[in-house]
């Protein structure tokens, strides 16, 4: 089995690093037999995200997309030409846990396409408690979930061709797959044991992504 994390960056100089480093800790909790192939997909990145993943020898490719939806399918299309037979997709503002790759390897064997993961926040300090409480009370971390999120989403590399992969969208590029896969009745396992840490950052990378959905709320909290 070949696993590909395709990892889109644009300008993450200040957190690229850490996200490759629990990637590969959790590459190196993988079982015997099972490979895994990192891919950083720089997006029109102007800071110094490039020299930072060159530095650490990750594999990266450069395009002038400024999409995210066109920024992931590049990379992964790249990572399926090379052998890769089930996609992980996480973002550069993210830590994967430490069981993220070997826990989603035993979901496998209840044979499934597609697994919707969770995120945490990373840092709740600077927002209010009630921009935290609200979120919280909104979010289920549990076992048939229903959210979605492309710092924390992966599936079979047949089914993602089958569908036709991410579409060329600033935004809720996540969402559109999911729902490509559930209308062509693919299997989604939506898992809250396959677990990303995520930034609490309100510079919003997209317009309407979870930094901006974050900020809206503290907006209205404030």
């Amino acid at each position: 089995m070949k696993i590909g994390i395709v990892i889109p960056a644009h300008n993450e100089a200040k957190t690229i690093a850490d996200c490759l480093a629990a990637v590969q800790t959790a590459i190196a909790q993988l079982p015997q037999g099972v490979d895994a192939y990192p891919l950083v997909v720089l997006d029109n990145c102007t800071d110094d995200t490039q020299d930072i993943v060159k530095a650490l020898g990750v594999d990266y490719l450069s395009c002038d997309y400024r999409c995210v939806g066109r920024a992931r399918d590049f990379g992964l299309r790249h990572a399926i030409k090379n052998g890769v037979t089930w996609l992980c997709c996480t973002d550069a503002d993210s830590t994967v846990s430490k069981d993220w790759l070997a826990e989603q390897v035993n979901q496998l064997q209840q044979p499934t396409d597609m697994i919707c993961g969770v995120v945490s926040v990373a840092d709740w300090s600077h927002l209010t408690s009630k921009t935290r409480d609200d979120y919280l009370a909104h979010y289920q971390d549990k076992m048939g979930h229903r959210h979605i999120h492309g710092a924390n989403l992966s599936f079979s590399s047949k089914a993602y061709l089958t569908v036709g992969g991410f579409e060329p969208m600033p935004c809720h590029e996540d969402v559109n797959l999911v729902k490509k896969f559930e209308n062509q009745n693919f299997d989604i396992t939506w898992s809250n044991r396959v677990r990303v840490t995520t930034s609490s950052r309100l510079e919003a990378r997209a317009a309407e992504g979870f930094a901006a959905f974050l900020a809206n709320l503290e907006k209205s909290n404030s």
